[in-house]
């Protein structure tokens, strides 16, 4: 079957948390949209996608869609896929179309806004050497890249963190005990 240009699908909550009822939302989803969701979670890995479009099922995230399942047409399906970029390890990191910057290691992420001068150290620190391309992410529609941080560039982070607005974000930088970035960047 060809794929359609939109489908309709029932989106509900999957947070955790105690029994409770959410709403189920009724949509008609642009099938591109759709297959994003998909890409997301299992990558441009053929099979699986046409599993999950003939399943008609999907968990991301805190969020379940479901929808009429169906066979696609594999020349459709490969077309379709095809248009999404692949990951390119070559691509350098570019700090001015970095969208997004999470701290990890500690015992929670730490997302870091995309504005200030704590912004811009972080920039500053994660350009110098020791950058890996971590593969595309179709959730972010961006290239991702993690930055393993010395002791030293941890500490000067820290030290950096005086410049955050939010104090309890300051606080967090200071003691999260963070070990590397992951950074998004858009195309």
């Amino acid at each position: 079957m060809p794929l359609p240009g939109t489908v309709r699908v029932k989106l509900s909550s999957e947070a955790a948390g105690a029994v409770s009822f959410t709403p189920v939302v009724v949509q008609e989803l642009p099938v591109r949209e759709l297959l994003e969701q998909v890409l997301g979670v299992v990558g441009k890995n053929e099979p699986r996608v046409r599993e999950i479009l003939l399943r008609g099922t999907l968990v991301s995230g805190a969020s379940r869609f479901r929808w009429t399942g169906w066979e696609p047409d594999p020349a459709g399906l490969r077309q379709v896929l095809d248009s999404f970029p692949d990951p390119d390890p070559s691509r350098a990191f570019e700090k001015d179309r970095c969208v997004r910057a999470i701290l990890r290691g500690g015992r929670q992420p730490i997302e870091i806004p995309r504005e200030g001068l704590f912004w811009e150290l972080l920039m500053e620190v994660a350009r110098d050497a020791g950058m890996q391309y971590g593969g595309y992410s179709y959730r972010h529609r961006a290239d991702r890249y993690l930055r393993p941080f010395s002791a030293g560039e941890t500490a000067r982070l820290c030290a950096g963190s005086g410049t955050v607005r939010y104090s309890m974000l300051r606080e967090q930088i200071r003691s999260a005990g963070f070990r590397e970035a992951e950074l998004y960047v858009t195309r």
